[in-house]
């Protein structure tokens, strides 16, 4: 049996990369985090949707946890978001930030 051992490092990029513009839909609009409960949640998707929207030209209107008020037993990640706030949201952001991964 022959093992092969790779190196990872390659060959680095030349020069300056250019990310790809904003959907027109997000441009100037308002952005809303949806906290999911998982410890650092919301400041992930807070910092997350705060660069989205500098880069947008938008604004982070709402930040939210799934029942409405922040932190809680009633807020963790095996809670159901409540529909008001799901309504809520539907009404004042173009676009939500919600979930993180362990």
């Amino acid at each position: 049996m022959t093992t092969t051992i790779l190196d990872p490092s390659g060959p680095l990029a030349e020069g300056a990369v250019q990310l790809a513009s904003a959907a027109p839909a997000l441009v100037g609009g308002k952005i809303g985090v949806l906290d999911n409960g998982k410890p650092n949640a919301r400041l992930l998707l807070t910092r997350a949707a705060e660069g989205l929207a500098a880069r947008i030209g938008g604004e982070v209107v709402r930040v939210t946890g799934k029942s409405g008020r922040s932190g809680g037993a009633a807020n963790n990640a095996a809670t159901a978001c409540e529909s008001q706030v799901l309504e809520s949201l539907s009404k004042e952001v173009q676009v939500v930030l919600t979930g993180s991964a362990d």
